[in-house]
């Protein structure tokens, strides 16, 4: 099992410099309400739970739901430390099967979570949809592409063709069971007004060393694991490009750019 603890600076080192703005943008563009009541199904360690707070306002009400209650621990010591248990309830339980009544919440928000790698995306849709009220809304945050090497696109083409740079996508795995069609799920389970719309991290030289970091730690998380997935040329020069002590290091490149792409799919409930 991940240590929630180990996750959980793993994910700050990338989430609060990368990954904050997009979060807050994105929320923005659904339009939650004030004073509304909302699910975060897979909130993980709940780095979200601010900006969720924060969207919906005092009145409002966030519940955090994750299988594993070691994350949730963490979680409730995060509501804790901000000052928000008043707004913030946690739930231990599995997303695919909701431990809520239909048409609980006003809205459900699954950042890099539900619709990530599933093989029924479809069941899994629906059964988030069903604990939210009609006319509410259903959203999926999903990390989508990234272009992290600049110059050296055959190298990065490479990379991200292995098993690691395609996970959760597998080479099994029908095409309308992957997260890019989305927009396809939300209108087969019935939800209306079914958008998807794309958030983009832009980074450029100079860093400073908390992106440098942040940027370091993401392409760590995508390729990290692809040694035995690629030739030894290959690795070897990924090693030199991405080792934060190699001469080559890229992100110490005065002529850096890189981006990557998070997609909002979301709609709302029928009736």
């Amino acid at each position: 099992m991940t240590d929630p603890s180990e996750y959980a600076e793993r994910m700050l080192r990338i989430t609060d410099p990368l990954l904050a703005l997009l979060n807050r943008s994105a929320m923005q563009a659904l339009g939650l309400p004030e004073g509304s009541r909302g699910l975060d199904a897979g909130c993980g360690v709940g780095l979200q739970i601010p900006l969720l707070a924060e969207a919906v306002g005092p009145e409002g009400h966030v519940t955090c739901l994750d299988l594993l209650p070691e994350f949730l621990g963490h979680a409730e010591n995060l509501a804790e430390e901000l000052g928000l248990k008043d707004q913030i309830s946690l739930r231990q339980g599995d997303f695919n099967h909701l431990p809520f009544d239909d048409d609980t919440f006003d809205w459900l928000w699954s950042a890099s979570a539900a619709g990530y790698g599933t093989e029924q995306p479809l069941d899994q849709l629906r059964e988030l949809a069903r604990v939210v009220r009609p006319g509410g809304i259903v959203a999926l945050f999903i990390y989508t592409s990234q272009a992290l090497l600049p110059g050296y696109p055959i190298l990065e083409a490479r990379l991200n063709a292995t098993p690691t740079g395609i996970a959760p996508f597998t080479v099994d795995m029908p095409p309308e069971n992957h997260w890019g069609r989305a927009i396809g799920w939300f209108r087969a389970a019935g939800l209306k007004d079914a958008k998807a719309q794309t958030f983009v991290c832009d980074v450029q030289a100079p860093l400073n060393e908390e992106v440098r970091a942040a940027l370091a730690a993401l392409i760590e998380m995508r390729w990290g694991g692809a040694e035995s997935e690629v030739e030894g040329e290959t690795w070897g020069q990924y090693q030199r490009l991405c080792s934060p002590d190699s001469p080559d290091f890229i992100l110490a490149a005065p002529d850096y750019h890189g981006f990557f792409t998070v997609t909002l799919f979301h709609g709302r409930v029928a009736g």
